[in-house]
């Protein structure tokens, strides 16, 4: 299960881009983090919302996928993310965990934490859809 995770995660440019890490993977629940850089801030200095959403996004996409098929591949249908406070942290932690999984659809959640995993900085609901191929 890991290594098909960790293949798809590799491929995604964004991931490397902003140095995300894939940091673990079990049946219905991914751990993805992000160590801070000025390179993604937005002007008062906090980590960006829009890098918040993306790792977690990506969270809740995986989750879902340990759940699918091997010849299943994920897209996201939509999400909502609730900000709880200014994302003042030397590293982001986003966990991905799957509440209902469908043939289709799969419903998740996604938590970002600050380093230490102690301070809920955002929260996702997420729809994900499983593409055959």
């Amino acid at each position: 299960m890991y290594d098909r995770i960790k293949q798809s995660f590799d491929k995604q440019g964004i991931m490397k881009t902003i140095g995300a890490q894939l940091e673990e993977v079990q049946q219905g629940e991914v751990k993805i983090t992000c160590k801070f850089s000025e390179n993604l801030t937005q002007h008062n200095g906090f980590f960006h919302a829009g890098i918040l959403t993306t790792i977690v996004d990506s969270a809740c996409g995986y989750a879902a996928l340990t759940t699918m098929p091997e010849n299943s591949n994920v897209l996201t249908v939509e999400f909502k993310v609730n900000f709880m406070k200014p994302a003042n942290t030397d590293k982001l932690v986003a966990i991905g965990k799957v509440l209902q999984a469908g043939r289709t659809l799969t419903i998740c959640e996604g938590y970002v934490y600050d380093q230490k995993e102690e301070k809920l900085i955002a929260k996702m609901t997420a729809t994900m859809i499983a593409i055959h191929s």
